[in-house]
């Protein structure tokens, strides 16, 4: 059983999953090995949809090795093509079951004293859509976002 949405078939070809560890080590890597497969599926790097979706997908991964670490315990990604609409779909999901983020309709602007809360800002701006849900199987949760349409915003 997996903790991800089954992907139709002919999505399989522009869908990329890796487990990752909780460091930002580890989130680096994710953002740059994402950032190759988008150019290699047509979104080329310095486009706007390609710098928007890996600047959401950075924050995600930083998020879940900052809020959702668990020693011992690796961090998912999960990035796809979302078809016909051709929005890119950003999943990261982490094994910290008592952290969780607010829904977009709780998310607030920090105060000035406040040295958090700004990134999920930043992907409410960019993201047309994103939210989270409890990781299915156990504990934890997966946060997501859909990004830039590539059939609109491609070059």
């Amino acid at each position: 059983m997996t903790n991800q949405p089954a992907l139709a078939d002919d999505a399989l070809a522009r869908s990329f999953e890796m487990r990752f560890t909780s460091t930002p080590r580890g989130a680096r890597l994710a953002r740059r090995l994402a950032a190759h497969r988008l150019d290699a599926w047509g979104i080329p790097y310095g486009t706007r949809p390609h710098e928007e979706i890996v600047l959401v997908l950075g924050e995600l991964t930083a998020n879940a090795v900052r809020h959702g670490h668990v020693p011992g315990r690796d961090f998912q990604l999960l990035l796809y093509v979302v078809a016909p609409s051709g929005r890119v779909r950003i999943e990261v999901t982490d094994t910290r079951g008592e952290s969780m983020p607010p829904t977009p309709e709780e998310l607030r602007a920090p105060g000035d004293e406040e040295t958090d809360g700004r990134g999920l800002l930043l992907v409410a701006a960019l993201a047309g859509r994103w939210g989270w849900h409890p990781r299915s199987g156990g504990p934890g949760k997966t946060v997501w976002a859909e990004c830039a349409s590539v059939g609109q915003d491609r070059l």
